[in-house]
């Protein structure tokens, strides 16, 4: 599992104003920080950046990249920030993201081509959110043939189905997961990823983490290639590394049909459970799930 790390955003209340001033020490702490933590990859999300989009995204390609060798993935909507990122980039680079419309296509998937880049394409069709499963299909098939078309191989396409939260609707949380059953036939090759923190946004800051890390081991059960996470959450990372088999073990089996008795299991293991019944639609979400 590979975990791409998200707390190098211009949102943070810390590294928001480092970005701005170029102010390199915030930013070089938490690029070390979260390589110690066990990512794989660091996203470096400057948002929109319309105003001197590149010349931030340089500047910030180039100070994490002088405290580590980590991979980057690179996230803004303004493709000429996306390119002066690329071209200082010294390992093969993430695009977060390409989506299917127009001119985000145009734009982007010559930069991915040009740069010999990897690119997520996300599942966001000309009239936004994908309704279902079915629809993500159709969007993925698309987004796959223009990729290849401008001479992207499936490999270097890691497709988002996009994560919804699920204090909001269950529907597409459940629809998530389907399509992630049936993305290895629609789109041999290609790679996958999810925002994983969407599921959890909207709830209480101290239940977030479980939803997290119960809905990482729903999506597993489908090869999920990668994720997008709070890497600091130690647990979480455990899991992305197989370190918790008897959990994994135990949400795979209820996704399957399987209804333990909670009488037989751990504390740790009832979280988990009662996490899937609401991930799973069986029971309505609300902030007092666990205590249910």
């Amino acid at each position: 599992m590979i975990l791409i790390a998200e707390s190098i955003n211009i949102m943070s209340k810390t590294l928001g104003p480092a970005m701005r001033e170029r102010n390199p020490k915030p930013i070089e702490e938490m690029a070390r920080a979260e390589a110690e933590a066990g990512a794989d990859y660091l996203d470096i999300n400057i948002g929109p950046a319309r105003k001197m989009g590149d010349e931030l995204m340089e500047w910030m390609v180039n100070t994490v990249q002088a405290v580590t060798d980590l991979p980057l993935s690179l996230d803004t909507t303004n493709p000429v920030a996306m390119e002066a990122g690329l071209r200082v980039c010294q390992s093969k680079a993430l695009v977060n993201s390409v989506s299917l419309q127009p001119d985000r296509l145009a734009a982007e998937l010559p930069l991915v081509k040009k740069y010999s880049a990897s690119m997520i394409g996300l599942l966001w069709g000309k009239e936004g959110m994908p309704r279902d499963a079915n629809e993500r299909c159709l969007h993925t098939v698309d987004l796959v043939y223009q990729a290849n078309e401008m001479g992207i191989p499936n490999e270097d396409i890691w497709i988002d189905p996009i994560v919804s939260p699920v204090s909001v609707e269950i529907n597409q949380v459940k629809s998530c997961i389907e399509f992630m059953s049936m993305l290895g036939e629609i789109a041999p090759g290609c790679k996958s990823t999810v925002g994983l923190s969407n599921i959890s946004n909207g709830t209480p800051t101290q239940l977030r983490p479980q939803l997290n890390r119960t809905y990482l081991v729903m999506l597993m059960k489908y090869g999920l290639h990668s994720a997008i996470v709070d890497v600091f959450d130690s647990e979480l990372v455990k899991i992305a590394r197989g370190e918790m088999p008897e959990i994994v073990s135990l949400v795979h089996r209820m996704m399957d049909g399987d209804k333990p008795d909670l009488a037989s299991l751990t504390p740790k293991e009832v979280e988990y459970a009662k996490t899937v019944r609401v991930l799973n639609g069986e029971s309505l979400y609300s902030h007092s799930w666990l205590k249910i």
